[in-house]
């Protein structure tokens, strides 16, 4: 990516030009192209030439007191003209002997092109103007340089330091003080930084704004296009920019420059940006830190349908996210993907409110096994939900349940979407396995055996209680004879000081065990 220097060195406006206390005390007045007066001013240029267009490169702020043009309407004229031709940012006239008052011709010609003019009513030094502005323009010019050059320094070692996406787009709003979107070409949010309320509104109708913020940088509004080889694959927004619009571009352009690189040397391409940005979405829903009102605008921008909808929080266990991804596509279904913690895969299906978000979840789940050719992969579901508050409860609902289930999928005849009421009481000691009482209750229960640390009895009794106390059938799960099967329970019994015959005794081992099980988890 290169920018040529003129694109972007910093400039004042004529409208803060004339706000310089030296200006101010020649009693400036605007008596044409007002609605003019935000051109840039590219340098100071102090001539009395007639034919001074002929000098200028555009951008100048031309300063004059006329003596050459004064009694030569057409003079005067061609003089505005040329300096309209030559894209000059305003024409200042210090009022004195050749002009007393502003000179109607000059006025008229500066209006009919769009020329600011301006007259200096007080006698003025044009030197003490010239150097003032040349010195601001001068000192813009570093600071914009060095502004560069740190950006560029410091987004450089975050990549030298495998630094992710997030860790650079927090540093380039810290620069620019204002909410930074990095997007794909179709306009779907895969990376927001910033002050989160300022974030928010920027996205809550993210779309449109962007659309209709189009190729401008109107309103601090400043892109910069990501790609290379002739290919562009998204862009990153500066939105409402407060600095002049140069040095806001010569930021984007460095940030542009390092999301680039990010991305070549292995920081992933644009869909792993996306997987990110789901990832971050879902986790802050799940965890329920930020209030899921508040992050409407972040789903809406990433791309998923969210006005009357039905949506279904899922969550798979052994389901690789990519696979998911494709299977979305697949079945025309609107989703986030993303991975959470322990090897799950949270899912986020957003339906249209007049289909069966049962039947398609169900569906999903059976394809995903076809396609996966694993019986055991486990799609744990919370009822669907028509509310997007709601949605948090759901996922940790169906985080619970595919928890529940983790260590016992075998044993168990799962449908093809699992739900709450399928885990039973397994589900609801995973839910309470936190509880110091469960806690405590598991370690006085198996006392006996976890002080000796004896596994192959742990596993034997385990696999007694799973299979409803059948002796022959836990027999031909370890292997062993029944007289041998017999010695191990009736050791179990001595050690725990229980009665496995006795229902009541066995049903509490049964749940500590349960709850020592989810604890190891």
């Amino acid at each position: 990516m290169t920018t040529t220097w003129d694109a972007l060195e910093p400039a004042l406006s004529v409208r803060q030009v004339l706000t310089l206390e030296r200006v101010l005390a020649g009693e400036p007045e605007v008596v044409a192209g007002a609605s003019h007066l935000d051109r840039p001013v590219r340098w100071v240029h102090v001539a009395e030439a007639a034919d001074v267009g002929v000098m200028l490169s555009g951008g100048e702020m031309v300063l004059t007191t006329g003596v050459l043009l004064a009694g030569d309407e057409d003079k005067q004229a061609e003089y505005v003209r040329s300096l309209h031709r030559a894209e000059a940012a305003a024409v200042v006239l210090g009022l004195g002997r050749a002009f007393p008052s502003p000179p109607d011709v000059m006025r008229r010609a500066a209006e009919r092109c769009g020329l600011p003019m301006v007259v200096l009513h007080r006698p003025f030094p044009f030197a003490e103007l010239t150097e003032e502005v040349q010195s601001r323009l001068v000192r813009r010019k570093f600071a914009a340089v060095s502004l560069s050059e740190a950006v560029r320094t410091e987004l450089t070692a975050l990549i030298t330091a495998g630094a992710p996406l997030q860790r650079l787009l927090d540093e380039v709003a810290r620069h620019s003080a204002c909410p930074v979107v990095v997007t794909n070409l179709a306009h779907r949010v895969l990376g927001t930084a910033g002050e989160r309320p300022a974030v928010d509104d920027v996205l809550r109708d993210w779309e449109r704004i962007a659309r209709q913020a189009g190729g401008t940088e109107g309103d601090g509004w400043i892109r910069a296009e990501l790609g290379g080889r002739g290919e562009r694959w998204g862009r990153i927004v500066l939105c409402g920019y407060r600095g002049d619009t140069a040095t806001g571009r010569l930021l984007a352009d460095r940030a542009a420059e390092a999301l680039v690189l990010h991305r070549m040397l292995g920081g992933g391409a644009a869909c792993s940006w996306e997987e990110q940005s789901a990832q971050s979405l879902l986790t802050d829903l799940v965890s329920g830190v930020v209030p899921a009102r508040q992050l409407l605008p972040r789903a809406r921008a990433a791309g998923l349908p969210v006005n009357r909808r039905t949506f279904v929080p899922l969550v798979v266990r052994d389901g690789d996210p990519p696979r998911l991804e494709r299977l979305l596509r697949l079945l025309g279904l609107s989703g986030l993907v993303a991975e959470l913690a322990d090897g799950a895969t949270a899912v986020l299906l957003s339906l249209p409110r007049d289909q069966d978000a049962d039947a398609l979840a169900a569906h999903f789940a059976t394809r995903l096994r076809t396609e996966s050719g694993r019986d055991r992969t486990v799609v744990a579901a919370a009822d669907p939900r028509v509310a997007w508050d709601d949605v948090p409860t759901g996922l940790r609902e169906a985080q619970h349940v595919a928890d529940a289930v983790a260590d016992s999928s075998a044993a168990l005849a799962l449908p093809p979407v699992v739900r709450l009421k399928d885990v039973h009481l397994r589900g609801l000691i995973r839910l309470l396995r936190d509880d110091p009482h469960v806690q405590s209750f598991a370690e006085r229960e198996l006392d006996g055996l976890l002080r000796e640390a004896d596994e192959d009895l742990l596993s034997v009794l385990r696999t007694y209680l799973a299979t409803g106390r059948n002796k022959s059938r836990t027999a031909q799960l370890h292997h062993v004879s029944r007289p041998a099967l017999y010695r191990r329970l009736e050791a179990i019994q001595v050690r725990l000081g229980v009665d496995l015959d006795d229902f009541e005794q066995a049903a509490s081992v049964h749940i500590a065990l349960l709850a020592h099980d989810a604890q190891q988890q």
